[in-house]
C-alpha cells in the first residue's frame, strides 16, 4: 500500500535527482520536473492540516535547490520567481504552526538545512540580485526560528 510516508521521500529524491545538471538538459526532463513539483504542491495543499507544515517545508527545500540551480545558470529572472514562490510556501508554514503538526522536528531540521543552503547561494549572486535572495532568506530564517520554538514547546 502506498502512503505519503513512502511515496513523498522518493518523490523528493527523484525530483532533486532530476534537477541535477546532467538530467536537466532536455525539455522533456524539465516538463517532468514541473509536473512533479505541481504534484508535490497539490499534495501539500490537500494534505491534512497536521501534515502541511512538513510538506510545505519540503517544497521550500526543493524549490530552494531549484533557485540555486537557476542562479548558478545565470537565470536570475526565473530564480527570482522561484524565490517569490518560496516566500508563499514559507507563509503557509508560518500560518500552519498554530495547528497541531506532525514531524515538527523533521521540518525544523530540513528548514535549517534550507536556510544554510540559501545563505550560500547569496554569496554567489550579483549585488543587483541580492535583494530578493536576502528577503527570502530573512523570511525563511524567521520561519526556522518559529519551527525551533515550536519544537521546544512540544
Amino acid at each position: 500500500m502506498c502512503n505519503a510516508r513512502t511515496v513523498l521521500p522518493s518523490l523528493v529524491f527523484s525530483l532533486i535527482f532530476a534537477l541535477t545538471p546532467a538530467r536537466a538538459a532536455s525539455n522533456n526532463d524539465l516538463s517532468l520536473d514541473a509536473a512533479a513539483l505541481t504534484q508535490l504542491e497539490d499534495r501539500a495543499e490537500h494534505a491534512a492540516a497536521r501534515e502541511q507544515c512538513f510538506l510545505y517545508t519540503e517544497l521550500v527545500h526543493v524549490y530552494t535547490e531549484v533557485a540555486g540551480k537557476q542562479m548558478a545558470a545565470g537565470e536570475m529572472e526565473q530564480a527570482s520567481a522561484t524565490l517569490k514562490r518560496i516566500q508563499v510556501f514559507a507563509t503557509h508554514i508560518h500560518m500552519g504552526l498554530a495547528k497541531d503538526t506532525k514531524r515538527l522536528k523533521n521540518a525544523e531540521m530540513l528548514m535549517h538545512s534550507t536556510v544554510r543552503n540559501l545563505g550560500e547561494y547569496l554569496h554567489h549572486v550579483s549585488s543587483d540580485d541580492k535583494a530578493v535572495v536576502e528577503s527570502t532568506l530573512k523570511q525563511l530564517d524567521k520561519v526556522n526560528d518559529e519551527l525551533l520554538a515550536q519544537v521546544f514547546a512540544h
